[in-house]
């Protein structure tokens, strides 16, 4: 199952990026093994100030046609580490081809887009800056390869 991190906003060289790059670097060499992989990301960024249904629309071109649909949303379900990686395989294991994580700008993902989503995941109750949220994305996305290959980077 290939994975896409659909995202509002450009990630510039810095210290988060060093971070994602590490993790997904991490993820191509274990996740495949696994149907996990490759990841993409696609970026989005909404010059002409339309606010969420302008970034709505740029991601949903990012989104590949038939993609599990996962938003990183406040209101989501909080999940433990292996109950992502448990629904990740099911994904995979159903036949399921692409999974786009879609991540928003400053004001959020458009409700129309929302609605659209398969799934949506929450980071907790608090509310993260998106390039935080890609980081810990990428962390978590590792993670749940490794909790499905027995790696024991993840322990209980």
């Amino acid at each position: 199952m290939r994975v896409h991190i659909c995202a509002v906003g450009r990630l510039r060289t810095g210290p988060e990026r060093t971070l994602i790059n590490d993790y997904l670097t991490r993820l191509d060499r274990s996740g495949r093994a696994l149907g996990l992989g490759p990841v993409q990301e696609h970026e989005v960024e909404d010059k002409k100030g339309g606010g969420m249904a302008a970034e709505a629309a740029l991601l949903e071109r990012a989104i590949p046609t038939g993609a599990v649909i996962c938003t990183l949303d406040e209101r989501g379900s909080v999940l433990s580490s292996p109950e992502l990686a448990e629904r990740m395989a099911g994904w995979r294991d159903a036949g399921r081809g692409d999974l786009a994580l879609v991540i928003g700008g400053a004001d959020g993902i458009d409700p129309a887009l929302r609605a659209r989503a398969d799934f949506s995941l929450s980071f907790g109750k608090m509310v993260w800056p998106h390039m935080l949220v890609r980081v810990m994305l990428a962390e978590q996305l590792y993670r749940a390869a490794s909790i499905l290959a027995g790696s024991p980077y993840h322990r209980v």
